[in-house]
């Protein structure tokens, strides 16, 4: 009897680079993310989480090697993604209600003219009652606290049931409730086979609930591409030695909550 095919992976990066307007912020990025996997984005400011991850989406230039999303490029695979973008990249100005934000999520596979419907609509309201903010869906998004926008945001993301998931720092500035909510969120995600990709420095959420680790460092100067520390399991990865190499700090300690080095940490 043959062998079956082994899955694709969700993320296959050959020494891809990504930046914008043609200047590289990250760099010499290859490995194989398995589908179902999570993955803990770790490094210091500057080192390119965020270039990253928006490389991912398709919103920063490859500007050298290969991607594979889903096994699509990044444009045709958005679709299928999911993104929670850092909390203070969002404007809470805008005087729409909770629902509102979270319908947005379907705008990308409906397309400008064509009504939610009904199945929109119950989609919304499951994707609410999933982050516990059912009651809340009427409420001005402006209103809402910050943990209590982070998870609407992530049920937007959700909504329409992406296969990869990019979480970028969504656990900055949350109080231990809300922590505590997101982390089941992500843990019960992954659970379902979907794949997360979480950018972070807490190794608290990296050890509940992520699979993978990858490290990466920022350039000795300002200007230069950040680039892998390490990426692998947390056990392969996840070493005093990468973390060091990351930070670029010999004072590095690992503790159960978070990386601490002599440097401040973003």
């Amino acid at each position: 009897m043959a062998a079956m095919p082994a899955a694709a992976p969700a993320l296959a990066l050959r020494d891809a680079a990504f930046g914008y307007q043609g200047v590289t912020r990250v760099e010499h990025l290859s490995g194989d993310l398995p589908a179902g996997s999570a993955v803990a984005l770790i490094g210091p400011n500057g080192s390119g989480k965020s270039t990253l991850l928006r490389g991912i989406l398709g919103l920063a230039e490859l500007t050298s090697g290969e991607i594979e999303v889903l096994g699509q490029s990044p444009r045709h695979a958005r679709r299928l993604v999911g993104s929670l973008p850092q909390a203070d990249s969002r404007d809470t100005t805008l005087p729409v209600t909770l629902r509102h934000v979270v319908t947005m999520g379907l705008y990308r596979s409906l397309g400008p003219v064509r009504p939610v419907g009904a199945s929109g609509r119950r989609a919304v309201s499951e994707a609410l009652a999933r982050v516990g903010l059912a009651d809340f869906a009427g409420r001005r998004f402006g209103e809402l606290s910050g943990g209590q926008q982070q998870r609407g945001i992530l049920a937007r993301a959700l909504v329409a049931d992406p296969q990869l998931l990019l979480l970028d720092e969504p656990f900055n500035g949350l109080d231990r409730e809300n922590r505590e909510v997101l982390l089941s969120l992500v843990q019960e995600l992954r659970a379902e086979g979907r794949t997360i990709i979480v950018s972070t420095h807490d190794l608290e959420i990296a050890k509940r609930a992520c699979t993978h680790v990858l490290l990466l460092a920022s350039g000795h100067t300002p200007t230069q591409p950040g680039h892998p520390a390490a990426f692998g399991s947390l056990d392969e990865a996840l070493t005093l030695e990468a973390v060091a190499h990351a930070f670029q700090d010999t004072t590095v300690e690992l503790d159960h909550h978070t990386v601490t080095t002599s440097r401040e940490l973003e």
